[in-house]
């Protein structure tokens, strides 16, 4: 566990995909989505807090601090990061979605220590980038406050700007699905044998 880093779970996306519900809430065996992503965060981070623009109520039930985007009415996961970033006491801030319940176990500790002297890091399948899933010094907050100001919106071109380090999760192609929609739900219930009570 790295207590030097906060973790946050975003949260605050639109959830299109999912009729416009709210992705994080969806229950899966009676248990809402995001809880799955926590329990997996968990063990790897120190302080968490969760990141949701709507139901707030809801999520604070899981006793965790909830924070609301800094830029309202903003589409993509950027605005959410800045209001981590800027939450966050700790110096590190690792980044997961709502929607990654099997994202690796090892995801924090990898991204740690592969990083190298870079301020951010992401992970990687070995076929497809993650940003999502991130690793970001908050020495990051004030660039990416000037980026959004620029109507900037691609969180891959903020990386990269960021001089960011790709972190590869080989043959792990499976931990990094993402449920968009309740046939996704199903498929993964399915997967992982969660039985309703």
């Amino acid at each position: 566990m790295h207590e030097e880093i906060t973790g946050i779970i975003l949260a605050g996306g639109r959830a299109t995909r999912m009729g416009g519900e709210d992705k994080g809430l969806v229950p899966i065996a009676d248990i809402p989505l995001y809880q799955y992503v926590l329990a997996r965060l968990r063990p790897q981070v120190g302080p968490i807090a969760i990141n949701a623009n709507r139901n707030q109520a809801r999520y604070r039930e899981s006793g965790l601090p909830i924070i609301g985007d800094l830029i309202p009415d903003f589409s993509g996961p950027l605005a959410g990061m800045l209001a981590g970033l800027k939450y966050a006491t700790t110096e590190w801030v690792a980044f997961v979605p709502c929607d990654v319940p099997d994202f690796p176990a090892t995801l924090i500790e990898k991204l740690w220590q592969q990083k190298g002297s870079a301020i951010a890091a992401y992970a990687s399948d070995g076929e497809r980038a993650h940003p999502t899933l991130a690793l970001l010094h908050t020495s990051l907050a004030t660039p990416l406050e000037h980026y959004l100001a620029r109507g900037e919106r691609k969180l891959m071109l903020f990386l990269d700007a960021a001089r960011a380090q790709q972190v590869e999760f080989k043959g792990q192609q499976s931990a990094f699905h993402n449920i968009n929609t309740l046939e996704d739900c199903q498929r993964w219930v399915k997967e992982k044998g969660i039985i309703h009570e």
